[in-house]
């Protein structure tokens, strides 16, 4: 039974009434009409008449700012929706981390809550949840998935404000893969054991300059240059009998083919037995051209597959573990730890961090690290320079 109490509402006013059957005040709010001329209504429910009047209140403020909430719309959904259609341009293996590791523990905190009801608290309390198990950077990541999921029901005007961009995200557990290096007599061995193989220059390459495994397999020969009369020339047309042969760190296996970040665009001077591993890299690769022929795909890169097509990074840390145990260093190692190998070596001969950040295309905003990275010369010469003196 339904019980209306109080004076006559005014016209145009809300109402408030006693519903018997729910137990429940309730409070209607007209929205005007719908295209077939039927009344739209908004109803919300409390336990006392200001609980009513404060949601009303809501109700009003949302319809004036143009939001349009669904019913039950909930964080899943909102969720479901960002994952749908606000990831374009992301990679494969991001969108991946996304779906099933950072949106399932925020399912599993906030699925069902409605997106209107979501509160700061709410929020805040979610992510504490996730880092009692989580790293710091899975929480980080977290935050930043859900706010933007938010801001995409923004734009729909399916919530009136972000929450969670109030909310700042705690710490995490310690823990993960720890990053390791080689030692100078392993990095030796590593070589020794690449020696003929597939990924020999590649293994030297990344030792020795510090690539990233995503710029080494995204490296063209027309970005392997050599300084000639002034310029740099591409090593196809120049050949490598020149005292600076270099690459242009402009490209990564990465979503738009782009470097990690603006500053890990570079040019690197490489040193002598880089420069010899890609002399020799050219020449078979030559042969690997001839004998594919016409299923050879030429895509200009450096380190390509027998047939020309790009690396796969499963491939290539399937081949690194296989001479990683062959030099007996066992399987536990991956080829981003060869650019670690390569800070350790530098710092521990006495280059500057600013220096090595330099060289590794770190994203640093220390004074020091701008005044190095202004320097007007033709390339970065230091990490080939200490290469050099260390390996002979």
């Amino acid at each position: 039974m339904t019980v209306v109490s109080g004076k006559r509402r005014g016209r145009g006013e809300d109402s408030i009434y006693w519903d018997e059957a729910k137990g429940r005040y309730v409070g209607a709010v007209s929205l005007g009409y719908s295209a077939s001329g039927a009344r739209v209504r908004k109803k919300v429910m409390g336990r006392t008449k200001t609980e009513v009047r404060e949601k009303l209140r809501e109700l009003h403020a949302q319809v004036e700012s143009g939001v349009r909430p669904r019913r039950h719309y909930t964080v899943n959904d909102a969720l479901d929706d960002w994952l749908e259609n606000g990831l374009d341009g992301l990679a494969p293996a991001t969108l991946t981390v996304y779906r099933n590791t950072i949106a399932k523990a925020l399912r599993e905190e906030l699925s069902t809550v409605e997106l209107t009801k979501l509160t700061a608290g709410a929020v805040q309390k979610a992510l504490a949840n996730i880092a009692s198990g989580r790293s710091t950077r899975t929480v980080q990541m977290a935050h930043n998935v859900l706010v933007r999921a938010i801001r995409h029901a923004e734009r729909d005007d399916l919530v009136g404000r972000n929450v969670a961009a109030l909310v700042k995200p705690p710490k995490g557990q310690r823990g993960g893969r720890p990053s390791k290096s080689l030692t100078l007599e392993q990095a030796v061995a590593l070589m020794a054991a690449a020696r003929g193989t597939r990924l020999e220059a590649y293994i030297v390459l990344s030792l020795l300059s510090g690539l990233r495994t995503e710029e080494a397999r995204a490296l063209r020969w027309d970005h392997v240059v050599a300084w000639v009369g002034g310029q740099w020339v591409t090593v196809p047309e120049a050949g490598f009998d020149h005292e600076q042969v270099a690459v242009f760190v402009w490209r990564a296996e990465r979503a738009g083919g782009d470097t990690k970040t603006p500053e890990s665009r570079r040019t690197l001077a490489l040193p002598r037995k880089c420069v010899e591993a890609l002399r020799e890299h050219r020449v078979h690769q030559a042969q690997d051209r001839l004998a594919a022929g016409p299923l050879w795909q030429d895509h200009g890169l450096v380190f390509a597959s027998a047939v020309g097509t790009p690396m796969d990074d499963h491939n290539v840390r399937r081949m690194f573990r296989a001479i990683t145990e062959e030099a007996g260093l066992g399987t536990g190692w991956v080829p981003r730890e060869m650019r670690h190998t390569f800070v350790s070596l530098l710092s521990a001969r006495g280059v500057p961090v600013e220096a090595i950040a330099l060289l590794a295309g770190h994203n640093q905003t220390s004074t020091t690290e701008l005044v190095y990275r202004h320097q007007i010369v033709p390339a970065l010469t230091r990490g080939a320079e200490v290469m050099d003196q260390i390996f002979g």
